[in-house]
């Protein structure tokens, strides 16, 4: 989802979950919007995913889209590589309230 397109889709929808995607032993982080039918769509520029470089850049897009809730929700592989089920695999259970 294109920023311009993520700007609007907040601009008219009130039902919708914003996290903030951090995978371990990276330094970057990516949006992702899951909407009301439960898809997944992740903040994309000119077709590429949008990387961040700290999470105060998070706060400063979202804070002009219109956004002052999200949801970090941090991959780490070390649960797949010992053979357990990922945690990061039910956002549900596995994310932190960002307000801003």
């Amino acid at each position: 989802m294109e920023l311009n397109e993520f700007k609007a889709f907040v601009g008219h929808n009130d039902n919708y979950e914003i996290r903030v995607i951090s995978h371990a032993g990276s330094h970057f982080y990516q949006v992702e919007l899951e909407d009301v039918e439960g898809e997944r769509h992740m903040l994309t520029q000119r077709g590429k995913p949008m990387l961040f470089r700290s999470l105060d850049d998070v706060y400063l897009e979202l804070k002009r889209s219109g956004i002052h809730r999200a949801y970090l929700v941090q991959y780490v592989a070390h649960d797949e590589m010992i053979g357990r089920d990922a945690h990061y695999s039910e956002p549900l259970t596995s994310r932190m309230p960002l307000v801003f």
